[in-house]
Parts: C-alpha cells; structure tokens; sequence
C-alpha cells in the first residue's frame, strides 16, 4: 500500500441510514466503509475509520493521524459550524485534508454555511450523498502520489 488514509466522522453519523433518510439517504455508516476500503484497495491506499460523537474524541484521532496517516477525509458533521479546536487540530497536521458533507449544506439551515474545517481543508465535498467519500478517496490519492 502506498499511503493510509484516515477517514473522520463526526457527531451523529453513526445513525447513517436511520436517521432523517430523505437528508442523509439509506446507506449504514458501514456500507461508506465497505465502499471505501474497496476502493482504496483499487486505489493502492489503505484506510482507517473512526467515529465519534465527542470533540476531543476526534482531536484525538487528528493528531494520532500526524504520525500515521498520509491524508485526512473528514465529515465533521456539526462540528464544522462550531469547533475552532478541531481547525487547529488540522492545522497541525501536515498531510492533505479533504472535508465531506452527505448533504448540500448550503441548501440547508444558514448556520451551516460556514465551516471551519474549511479554512483547513484542501478540498470540500457536499451534497453528493455518500458518494462523496469516494470522490474524496480517488482525489486523496491524487494529492498523496503527487
């Protein structure tokens, strides 16, 4: 494998495919880690997956990224409107960042239109359901074999 990937959700994601299905679709915050594994393994990377509901949680799993991980796919979910903390965690890794969203957030609520994470990010995705990751993956391996 040339390059391991860290892939971050957030907040509540852990109810993909339950919860609110006409905004977020059917599909299991399992099914969009089959789907990326899959993936990356065509895309000679490998991946590592965490959720958490908590913060610091996933301030953790940044920074344990600097000294493992190549990029990061982040889907901070609500905690892309809200968490300065995690920009800075960001801001100390080295690697590519790609920033994720299920759905169009700038057709939702106007609180979610301001992200922090993207102040950090190298690339945003949203709006395109769970196909996203993908995206974010087959762009990651671009930016890392460059």
């Amino acid at each position: 494998m040339s390059g391991l990937i860290q892939i971050i959700n957030g907040p509540n994601l852990n109810l993909l495919g339950r919860r609110q299905p006409e905004i977020y679709g059917y599909e299991t915050l399992d099914d969009v880690e089959a789907d990326c594994a899959a993936l990356a393994a065509d895309l000679d990377l490998e991946c590592a997956f965490y959720q958490s509901n908590y913060e610091g949680a996933l301030i953790d799993c940044i920074h344990q990224a600097r000294e493992k991980a190549d990029g990061i796919i982040i889907n901070p979910a609500a905690y892309t409107h809200t968490s300065v903390a995690i920009l800075d965690a960001l801001n100390a890794f080295e690697g590519p960042v790609i920033e994720v969203h299920i759905s169009n957030v700038h057709k939702r609520e106007s609180f979610r239109h301001h992200s922090y994470v993207s102040l950090r990010a190298d690339g945003v995705i949203a709006g395109c359901g769970t196909e996203g990751y993908q995206y974010a993956l087959r762009r990651m391996a671009t930016l890392i074999k460059a």
